[in-house]
């Protein structure tokens, strides 16, 4: 989740949880449901299209799909239709169907790089899930054409970056090969690069001293895109500095003061510190209510964990237990909330 998480990821660490639990399941038929009531008055494709992405950037990914196949039913020929349906399917954690509208946006349009670069997020959710050595070794493929076809698609590079630090070299993991991605993204961006050199360094390198060094850089330089500023506190929510969050919030705010995935890190450090539970509470509160759960921001279960751990620190294990059962539900695979939960019962 470094970049949504930011990655939140983050969202990127596709392959070396093969052996993880069993993701949650989709409540595709109530979605498609209230779809089915809020789909725009008949038109043709490119205004149902339109009104999906909408649709899909305020989270509706039942009522998106529902709307996508009646822009499909009037143009069968919509690589984008097939693409948008690929990447709703994704945030509801359904990989097989992700999959499938992937393949056909890129039997559409087999040049088009993003297509190839979710093709190969969804092979990694699907990887992930059924611990298919398969699938994990298509997630390569698919990212290596992404970045074929596009050299000049960082995100895609930053995705085979982390392919190849993370994955084991059975299913074509390589630090050689990471480090090329690295330094091709340093040629393209140099903020990118930095970045990037970051990941190599903390998870290919291990040195958590190289990897501030260059996020430091990155913080000096004030970028004027708010995402590298979410890495950056990512980072420091990892290694629980407060004081470095707090920082990079304060950058952030700069770019764009009113994007709803500050008052997550607001939350979180407040948490951290141990100062203003209120106002920790409210934040985080505030972010779950407000913004929908998505696999590029921070995710709604990291929010219940911290909300866990406030009430922890408060004395109130019943609150705490609640919310780290609701975390476990969002995602079964956050053993740090199953862990606190073991303990409180």
């Amino acid at each position: 989740m470094r970049r949504a998480a930011t990655k939140a990821r983050r969202t990127r660490n596709i392959v070396m949880k093969l052996m993880g639990g069993a993701v949650l399941a989709a409540l595709l038929v109530a979605s498609t449901t209230f779809a089915a009531k809020a789909a725009p008055a008949p038109g043709d494709a490119t205004a149902l299209l339109l009104a999906a992405e909408q649709h899909f950037q305020a989270g509706e990914y039942g009522t998106a799909i529902s709307t996508l196949e009646a822009a499909v039913a009037r143009n069968p020929y919509s690589a984008d239709a097939y693409y948008w349906m690929a990447r709703s399917y994704y945030e509801l954690r359904d990989f097989t169907k992700s999959i499938a509208q992937a393949e056909r946006a890129v039997a559409l349009n087999a040049k088009n790089s993003i297509y190839h670069q979710w093709l190969g997020r969804a092979c990694g959710g699907e990887a992930q899930k059924k611990h298919s050595f398969f699938l994990a070794r298509r997630v390569k493929k698919e990212f290596e054409q992404a970045v074929l076809l596009d050299p000049s698609n960082i995100s895609a590079r930053r995705d085979l970056e982390e392919y190849c630090i993370e994955a084991p070299w059975i299913i074509g993991g390589s630090k050689d090969q990471a480090y090329a991605q690295v330094q091709a993204i340093e040629q393209i961006d140099a903020t990118e690069g930095h970045l990037a050199q970051a990941v190599y360094y903390q998870e290919a390198a291990n040195r958590t001293d190289l990897a501030e060094k260059e996020y430091r850089q990155v913080l000096s330089s004030a970028p004027s895109k708010i995402e590298p500023y979410f890495e950056i506190m990512y980072f420091f929510q990892s290694r629980g500095e407060a004081a470095e969050i707090e920082h990079a919030i304060t950058a952030a705010a700069q770019v764009n003061a009113n994007d709803p995935r500050l008052g997550y890190y607001r939350g979180v450090a407040r948490v951290l510190s141990g100062s203003d539970p209120d106002g920790a509470e409210a934040y985080l509160k505030s972010f779950l209510a407000t913004t929908p759960d998505r696999s590029d921001w921070p995710p709604h279960a990291s929010a219940r964990e911290w909300l866990g751990r406030l009430y922890e620190s408060q004395g109130n294990r019943v609150a705490a237990a609640e919310q780290y059962r609701a975390a476990l539900r969002l995602d079964p695979d956050r053993s740090e909330a199953r862990e606190r939960l073991r303990r409180l019962e």
